[in-house]
């Protein structure tokens, strides 16, 4: 494994233990309250913060199906501001955002922050998954803000498998289906009666009889 890719695994179990903490924490604090400094992932830009984010995919390489977008979004501001779209440039994919609770926008309130990925959080499903994508790469996402505008930053892409799994996407692909033997062949024609020694007609008399 090169450096660059151990920098890479290390700095993502880093991310996920950062995201595992601020879920726990409620709404209302900000990256400098929590004291949560990630090495990679984070952008600010005017009130808005993005911090930990991810792209996890399936758990099985080549599997194809849903991933996901996961990461905290933190609004400084005075005024709430609603996740309008989360894009991935480059990439013929769609980001389908859906809240915490109930249907609509995904709304960051003023002065607090929202959960992208994980149980009981909003969720950012790429509904066509990447395939083109694999685990250390990067890929950019940028997330664009009602009031801010795009935020962008180079996310990792991580498989759903141990720290990453809880925060991965909830639909799996079943497995491909298996053809099935095919029956041995069976014989067309009808089976002729065994031969038993005994004459099948009546004897005939003798002669001179």
């Amino acid at each position: 494994m090169s450096r660059s890719l151990r920098r890479g695994a290390l700095a993502a179990t880093a991310i996920v233990i950062s995201i595992a903490s601020l879920t726990a924490c409620g709404a209302g604090n900000d990256a400098q309250t929590l004291g949560v400094k990630p090495d990679n992932a984070a952008v600010t830009v005017e009130d808005i913060q993005v911090q930990n984010a991810l792209v996890i995919t399936q758990p099985d390489t080549g599997r194809r199906g849903p991933a996901v977008v996961s990461a905290t979004i933190f609004n400084n501001g005075q005024d709430s501001q609603t996740v309008e779209s989360i894009t991935l440039p480059g990439t013929a994919t769609t980001v389908k955002l859906t809240p915490a609770k109930g249907s609509g926008q995904v709304v960051v309130p003023a002065g607090g922050s929202v959960v992208l990925g994980g149980e009981g959080n909003a969720t950012a499903v790429i509904q066509n998954g990447v395939p083109e994508r694999k685990s250390g790469d990067v890929q950019e996402v940028v997330f664009k803000l009602s009031e801010t505008g795009d935020v962008g930053l180079q996310a990792f892409v991580v498989p759903a498998k141990s720290y990453f799994e809880g925060y991965g996407p909830s639909e799996r692909p079943a497995p491909p289906a298996t053809k099935p033997e095919k029956p041995a062949t069976k014989p067309t024609g009808e089976p002729t009666a065994p031969e038993t020694g005994e004459p099948t007609g009546e004897a005939t008399h003798a002669a001179g009889h």
